[in-house]
């Protein structure tokens, strides 16, 4: 009997944790150091794979995604180093995805062709705006002609460039979102990921908003209008909404970011990377300290990683499954959901269906058009005491 996570597939995720600077909306592990020693965590990388692999031994390796921070500030021979040791520790798929994140400030020929004769096969470009107005307001160190030319340079060295834009920034229209929207789909190869702005806790502009000093945000019919469009210029165009926030065209979705939203196994390697690994019929989520020298020298002195390593509950496990899986425009399967034995989930689905909200068709479980923008209170409600 196959395990529950093989329907969802193995990927390795690689957390470099440095940048440049630090973006005021971003929330995630990253770090603005003067020095790097790239030989350092070269080693701490390769160790962890080596331990992960003695768990993981045998199992098909479908992505490899270097996130961050910025990864394409790695030197080119990190990289190479680290693809070559994941060939040596685990069976590599036919088609496997092996993605790099850059920016357009960190990026040159010669550090791209590193990248590709290593093995990267996709690039994801944080583009984030297509003016400098809205590129400064973001805290970006680049302006729109770099971003560009940044991209056409990516293109000419590999297949699969991805890029990220955020709407509903400060002061946009909905008529200047469907301008960039149009430049941006002009420009793309196979696949968009386009964010709306989020104000988190602990961020420079949560800060901001928290002191009443973050103006001309979109309202809340605003941003949905901003969504809607979104849906309906991509799909136009053959950029289906394969997730919530991912667009791309037929059978160039992310097979890495399906992994995760699939609810497969995936390995975190880095500070702060999370992972889920089922070992033994028990899936675990692991979590590595977020501190950069505290994870390298917990790896040089104990060779290991790992932080939190916790197993997983059905209930949390049926959560989880949710939580990811119904962004995905595909929904979730029901047999799968069933076998976490958390049967309450099946008693909410009338009134949610009666709102035309989700639907079942197919095995599956997603949500309609209508439930898409509402996401969060679908999963309230399934997910509720």
């Amino acid at each position: 009997m196959a395990e529950d996570w093989e329907h969802g597939g193995f990927g390795l995720y690689i957390h470099w944790p440095f940048c440049q600077a630090k973006c005021p909306y971003c929330d995630f592990n990253s770090h603005v150091v003067a020095l790097i020693d790239q030989n350092a965590w070269s080693a701490a990388y390769l160790s962890e794979i080596e331990r992960v692999g003695t768990e993981t031994e045998g199992r098909v390796l479908r992505s490899v995604f270097f996130g961050g921070g910025t990864p394409s500030l790695m030197d080119p021979d990190v990289v190479d180093a680290i693809l070559t040791k994941v060939r040596a520790t685990w069976p590599i798929a036919n088609d496997i995805e092996i993605t790099l994140e850059a920016n357009p400030t960190s990026v040159e020929a010669g550090r791209f062709a590193g990248y590709r004769d290593a093995g990267v096969n996709r690039v994801s470009m944080g583009i984030q705006a297509l003016n400098d107005p809205d590129l400064k307001a973001l805290g970006r160190l680049h302006s729109a002609r770099e971003a560009l030319d940044a991209f056409e340079l990516a293109r000419g060295v590999f297949d699969r460039v991805s890029f990220d834009l955020i709407y509903a920034r400060q002061g946009q229209s909905l008529a200047a979102w469907r301008s960039e929207l149009d430049q941006a789909l002009s420009m793309a190869i196979d696949h968009l990921s386009l964010y709306q702005l989020t104000i988190e806790d602990g961020t420079a502009f949560g800060d901001r908003y928290a002191a009443g000093k973050l103006r001309g945000l979109p309202d809340d019919d605003l941003s949905a209008d901003m969504y809607a469009l979104t849906q309906d210029v991509c799909a136009a165009a053959g950029f289906a909404g394969y997730e919530v926030s991912n667009h791309a065209r037929s059978g160039c979705e992310s097979i890495h970011n399906k992994i995760y939203w699939r609810y497969g196994d995936y390995v975190g390697i880095g500070p702060g990377a999370h992972g889920r690994l089922t070992l033994s019929g028990q899936r675990f989520a692991t979590e590595a300290p977020s501190a950069p020298i505290l994870w390298l020298t917990q790896v040089k002195r104990t060779g290991s990683g790992d932080g939190v390593r916790v197993s997983l509950t059905p209930a949390e496990q049926a959560a989880e499954f949710l939580l990811m899986g119904l962004r995905l425009s595909e929904g979730v399967c029901l047999d799968r959901l069933s076998s976490f034995g958390e049967e309450y989930i099946f008693n909410k689905f009338n009134n949610l269906e009666d709102m035309s909200l989700i639907e079942k068709c197919d095995g599956q479980l997603r949500l309609t058009s209508k439930g898409k923008p509402l996401l969060n209170a679908v999963l309230r409600e399934l997910l509720g005491a």
